[in-house]
This record gives C-alpha cells, sequence and structure tokens, in this order.
C-alpha cells in the first residue's frame, strides 16, 4: 500500500518504530547480520575519508573547514539509512526493544558484538584498498600527511576525554538516526540526518566506527617517513609513534570512545525516549 502522508511521524509514533525496528534488527541470521555490518563499516569509511580528503588543504578557518568536513562526512550515514546497513553506534537504540521485553539480552549483545565486529572488517577493508589504491600520494602526500595529523591527534586524549567525546558524539549519531525514522521518503531521511552529523564532526567528537578507517590508515602510512616528516612540518606537531600503533589504537581510543557511544546512544537518547513515550506500556503490546 502506498504511504500518501506528507507529515512527518510524531516522536510517539518514531519511538515504536524503532522498538518495532528493534525487534527486527535483533533477529537477523548471523550472515545477514554480519554483512550488513561489513556493508556499514565500509560506508562510514567512505565517509571518513571523504571527510579527509575535502579539507586536508583548506586554507579557511578552522570552524568553516569543519563546518564543511561534517557535511562531507554525512555521507558515511546517508549510505547506511538509505542503502541499508547494520552501524553499532546507530544499533544502541535497540535496546529501547530490550527494556519493553521484546528482545532478550543476549539478544541485543548479539547484535552488538556480530555488528561491531562487521563494522571493523568493513572499515578495514577500505583501509587496504584506499593504501593500495595510492590515493594518500595526491597533492604531493599532502592526503597522506593529514591522515597521520588525524590519527595523532585522536590518539593523544586522556582516556576520560576521548570517553566523553565518545558519550557526545553517540548522543548526535543516534539523534541524527532518530530524525531519520520521522521521515517518509528520502529528502526527507538526508535533511534529518545532515546537521547532527555534521555538529559531531566539526565538535571534534569521536565516533568508534569513523576511527576504524581513521586511526588504521595513519597506522599503514607511519611506516612511510616521508609522509609522517610532512605531516609534521605541516602541522607542527611531532607525530607520537609511541602511541602511533595497534595497542595505542586500542586502549587510548577504541575502549574508551566505543564505551562512551554505548552510553551516549543507550542512557541519552534510547532510555530517554523509551522513558518518555513507551514506558509502562504492556510489554505484549503490538507497536503500530
Amino acid at each position: 500500500m502506498w504511504d500518501l502522508h506528507i507529515d512527518a511521524y510524531s516522536p510517539k509514533e518514531m519511538a515504536e518504530r524503532v522498538e518495532r525496528i528493534g525487534v527486527t534488527k535483533a533477529k537477523l541470521p548471523f550472515g545477514h547480520m554480519l554483512g550488513l555490518g561489513i556493508l556499514a563499516g565500509a560506508f562510514i569509511a567512505f565517509g571518513a575519508e571523504f571527510y579527509t580528503f575535502v579539507i586536508h588543504d583548506s586554507k579557511l578557518s578552522l570552524g568553516m573547514t569543519q563546518l564543511i568536513g561534517g557535511i562531507t562526512f554525512t555521507l558515511g550515514l546517508i549510505l547506511v539509512v538509505i542503502a541499508g546497513a547494520e552501524l553499532f553506534t546507530g544499533n544502541t537504540l535497540i535496546v529501547m526493544a530490550y527494556v519493553q521485553r521484546k528482545i532478550t539480552v543476549k539478544d541485543l549483545l548479539r547484535n552488538w558484538l556480530i555488528v561491531y565486529t562487521g563494522n571493523f572488517i568493513g572499515a578495514f577493508l577500505l583501509v587496504v584498498l584506499m593504501y593500495l589504491s595510492r590515493q594518500w600520494t595526491i597533492n604531493h602526500e599532502l592526503i597522506g600527511a593529514k591522515v597521520i595529523l588525524i590519527a595523532n591527534t585522536k590518539l593523544g586524549y586522556t582516556f576520560t576525554v576521548a570517553f566523553i567525546r565518545g558519550i557526545l558524539c553517540n548522543v548526535l549519531v543516534t539523534l541524527a538516526v532518530w530524525l531519520s525514522i520521522s521521515g517518509r521518503h528520502v529528502v526527507d531521511k538526508i535533511v534529518a540526518m545532515l546537521f547532527p552529523i555534521t555538529a559531531f564532526v566539526a565538535s571534534g567528537f569521536e565516533h568508534s566506527i569513523a576511527n576504524m578507517y581513521f586511526i588504521p590508515m595513519g597506522l599503514f602510512l607511519r611506516f612511510n617517513p616521508g609522509v609522517v616528516a610532512l605531516a609534521e612540518k605541516v602541522g607542527g606537531v611531532t607525530v607520537n609513534m609511541d602511541r602511533l600503533n595497534w595497542p595505542g589504537f586500542v586502549w587510548y581510543n577504541l575502549i574508551p570512545v566505543t564505551l562512551g557511544n554505548i552510553v551516549g546512544g543507550v542512557f541519552l537518547v534510547g532510555l530517554a525516549y523509551w522513558w518518555v513515550y513507551l514506558r509502562g506500556r504492556r510489554a505484549d503490546e503490538a507497536a503500530p
């Protein structure tokens, strides 16, 4: 049946739709869940690559550079939502189905683990392809230098700072997903996602899946002394090689940012809207 409505879904209807979608996501077969997770990781990585390319030699102010970069990064979530894929950070909203007793904690954790793994595989595959494409050599290797600078910055935070930035990031990411669910058409969904994603990127918040591209790409390039030297020259910084490695990536960024993403998506968005719109409804009551 054609949906002839032109008005957006109301917040209460959105909450009911998120609950229903959460059940569907949690019950996906393993192969479908992993495959869609791989796609989402690659899609977010494309957004990260696009961001890097667009801002790598910007002469604009920091704010304007980050604004433009944020707009370009939105490509990643647009691909996830419109093309269809499973993104770990967005799937923190599945908690709404769990607290409504529509799925079990095992279903919830299974989805998160499989999708997170798939996201890493997809992002890493794009890292390999982008490295082999030598796209980082464009503009006299300035793109590669920017990659190093981005990774170096992300690995320079304390555990607490990375954790808090992860919380703030996923508040905006899950709100972008939430707003997209209000739309009935493709353009509605894209416009709804644009500003929250632009805001998180421009503000310098931390997204665990995007960092699965940004930092490993820097780890690949750390073995090119010329690119590292160029990064230090144009960035006016010393690259911290003690942290720019796989253990540093996991401890200084991936763990705290992932935990922050969970807290932001689960507690500050998912459970907040559950409390307002779904709490008290019978667990066996079907969402429309």
